[in-house]
């Protein structure tokens, strides 16, 4: 187990700097943004001294190291639009974020697990038909869609709920659902699943022979054991919803993350690409390994081997 963990730590630490070194180089391919900065008036001398300033006259090589060491410090520049620090504007905008993508997933995980289970339960009758059904519109239909139905709908038609921005908890509940819709849809087939497989065991024959009563054999017994797999995907999905707003906020006008990070692609601001793109995947890299590590101690059965 120490070997593996040892080994999943490297593999976080080698993701994080590939993504690092591929978001950097892209980022700088995608123009040069001094020309963004100075007057269309501008000198040569002009912009080769902005260049020195932002220290972009340095090698490629060069750039990078600075960026690496600084980013460890917590320091990814200052913002080329904003001219304020990049880090100050991720904590600015990470609470807007953290609440919708708290939002969303719970209810994704209140709908999905009682979509699931209850499926699992009547199986082969109608409602196992409409879980089913249910979970498969939520993988098919994609939240972009589905953000500009519930516009329509509750926005333009009924003119119940606010079209973007936020405010109220009226504002949370088209964005929340929106987000949380395809999380809905996988944990709903993973659940129902899951706990499909555990309801055939003989412990559960077992218990239900010496009368234990229904609910407990399906919350105690068959979903405790079934469990392990679902909480990895739920981890994995809040984490997803976390780092996935970027066109939920877009569509409902969300000051979050996402929004920044649409906003300073347009703008050329790539110390703010950089850093939302290099915090977001060290936030998903860092959970999923920690949800790895968890799932061995969760689960006696599995034996991990290198």
């Amino acid at each position: 187990m120490k070997r593996y963990i040892l080994i999943r730590i490297l593999q976080a630490f080698v993701a994080i700097l590939g993504i690092s070194v591929i978001t950097f180089f892209l980022t700088h391919l995608s123009g040069d943004p001094v020309l963004l900065m100075v007057p269309q008036d501008a000198t040569l001398e002009d912009i080769e001294e902005m260049r020195v300033i932002l220290g972009l006259d340095k090698s490629i090589q060069s750039q990078y190291w600075t960026y690496i060491s600084n980013a460890v410090k917590g320091n990814f520049g200052k913002s080329l639009r904003w001219d304020m620090p990049a880090i100050q504007m991720f904590w600015d905008r990470f609470p807007n974020t953290l609440r919708l993508a708290v939002a969303g997933f719970s209810f994704a995980l209140i709908m999905g697990l009682s979509v699931g289970i209850l499926s699992a339960v009547k199986v082969g009758t109608w409602f196992d038909s409409f879980g089913k059904t249910f979970a498969l519109l939520g993988q098919a239909l994609p939240g972009f869609w589905v953000a500009i139905m519930l516009i329509l709908l509750f926005s333009v038609h009924l003119e119940f709920l606010p079209t973007s921005g936020m405010g109220s908890w009226k504002h949370y509940l088209m964005p929340s659902f929106t987000l949380g819709w395809l999380s809905t849809a996988a944990l709903t087939r993973l659940s129902r699943s899951a706990l499909l497989d555990v309801l055939d065991a003989e412990y559960i024959k077992l218990a239900r022979i010496k009368g234990v009563k229904e609910i407990y054999v399906i919350t105690k017994h068959a979903f405790k054991n079934a469990g392990a797999p679902v909480l990895t995907m739920a981890a994995t999905q809040f984490v997803g919803a976390l780092n996935g707003t970027m066109i939920i906020e877009t569509i409902f006008n969300w000051p979050g993350l996402g929004r920044l990070a649409v906003e300073a692609v347009f703008a050329r601001d790539y110390p703010v690409v950089q850093m939302v793109i290099l915090i977001s995947s060290t936030i998903f890299v860092m959970s999923v390994l920690v949800v790895d590590i968890l799932y061995a101690y969760l689960d006696p059965r599995i034996r991990y081997t290198t």
